[in-house]
């Protein structure tokens, strides 16, 4: 069972946020002697459930090094069977304290949900089509229009869309997933919906639960 309370957890990824948005890193768990350590197991503090951009490197803004998170990502982080598979494994075998489920602003994927709605939007390959599919949901939510009615992508606000469908990931995590939602009820695992905002390096927390809640945000360094 773990050890560490997901509030601990919490608060020193969101001060490593903290060193990495300031441009001072302290670059923790990266050196020979760490990767020799945990060649033989690894005991993360955290799962990080992101999106694949290449600009949301999850080690890197939260100044983490070898063995400290075990990362998911996929385009958009949707909760796809192999998502929750990985997490649950996290969860059941790993004892994280802690799921992150991170997205971000100008997400391509958002942006695809978004553009496949329109009247005169062209077929996507099914693989991407299947993908961004549950985003679908969200991009319908923020435009005020039922499922399958076409959607104007210029009226609709891509970062709400972004915000309904962390929303949705984090409730289909508690949903599809026995092993997480009663790890939640038990008080042993904390969810955490975050956003980062590529342009300042910032994370900002939008859906927490569980034993994360009483972390507080540390100051932002000067």
């Amino acid at each position: 069972m773990p050890t560490t309370r997901p509030g601990k957890v919490w608060n020193a990824m969101l001060a490593g946020n903290e060193r990495f948005v300031a441009g001072t890193p302290a670059h923790p768990h990266q050196d020979v002697q760490r990767r020799e350590f945990v060649a033989a197991g690894q005991d993360p503090v955290a799962a990080i459930f992101g999106c694949s951009d290449s600009r949301l490197a999850a080690e890197i803004i939260f100044d983490m090094g070898l063995g400290d998170a075990f990362v998911i990502r996929n385009a958009g982080q949707v909760a796809s069977d192999s998502a929750i598979g990985s997490l649950e494994y996290a969860v059941a075998v790993l004892h994280v304290p802690l799921i992150l489920v991170l997205g971000h602003d100008n997400c391509g994927a958002v942006a695809s949900a978004i553009a496949s709605q329109a009247p005169d939007a062209a077929p996507l390959p099914p693989h991407i089509a299947d993908l961004i599919a549950p985003i679908v949901p969200a991009v319908h939510r923020v435009a005020a229009s039922g499922p399958g009615e076409p959607v104007s992508p210029g009226t609709v606000d891509a970062a709400e869309v972004g915000r309904e469908h962390l929303r949705d990931t984090v409730a289909d995590l508690l949903a599809k997933s026995e092993i997480i939602s009663t790890a939640v009820a038990d008080n042993v695992l904390a969810i955490v919906g975050a956003n980062y905002r590529l342009q300042e390096g910032r994370v900002i927390p939008d859906v927490v639960l569980g034993l994360a809640e009483p972390a507080a945000e540390p100051e932002p360094a000067h």
